[in-house]
């Protein structure tokens, strides 16, 4: 039996987004006719080029990922010898994902801020109304020991 509205959350493996995302990009440039065997070419030409120079996009894709987790992945081992574009690619795309970062870790501390400042309004607002109800209280005790 199954259900039909889970919460079941599943994990891509480290690297696999980077390649669909390499697919795609390269499918949006060549806008083929047959899809599948455009990616079935891409794959088999990807397969030669990591034979030939040693060097596997979606192990470094996933370093890459790894890095803004934990950092370690680039303390194991240093970077393989690479041709000129993919070293331009990934300075490239590197400098845009620092960028991301930086952006990303401002508009975090923007929301942090922002929360911080609604916690302390309303706290204010609570205790505002907390007040105003204690001066009711007085007002309606007083009014009814002159009775």
């Amino acid at each position: 039996m199954s259900i039909p509205f889970s919460n079941t959350h599943y994990r891509i493996p480290q690297g696999f987004g980077n390649l669909l995302e390499g697919l795609t990009r390269e499918i949006l440039r060549e806008q083929p006719e047959n899809i599948p065997a455009f990616a079935a070419a891409y794959f088999e030409n990807l397969l030669e080029k990591r034979e030939k120079t040693n060097f596997d996009p979606a192990e470094w894709g996933a370093k890459l990922d790894d890095r803004f987790y934990n950092n370690h992945a680039f303390k194991e081992q240093e970077q393989p010898v690479k041709c000129d574009l993919v070293q331009e690619m990934t300075s490239t795309s590197m400098k845009k994902e620092d960028a991301s970062a930086t952006a990303l870790e401002s508009s975090d501390d923007e929301k942090e801020k922002e929360n911080a400042a609604l916690k302390i309004q309303s706290a204010f607002r609570g205790h505002m109304a907390r007040e105003e109800i204690k001066k009711m209280k007085d007002q309606q005790e007083s009014g009814e020991e002159t009775k």
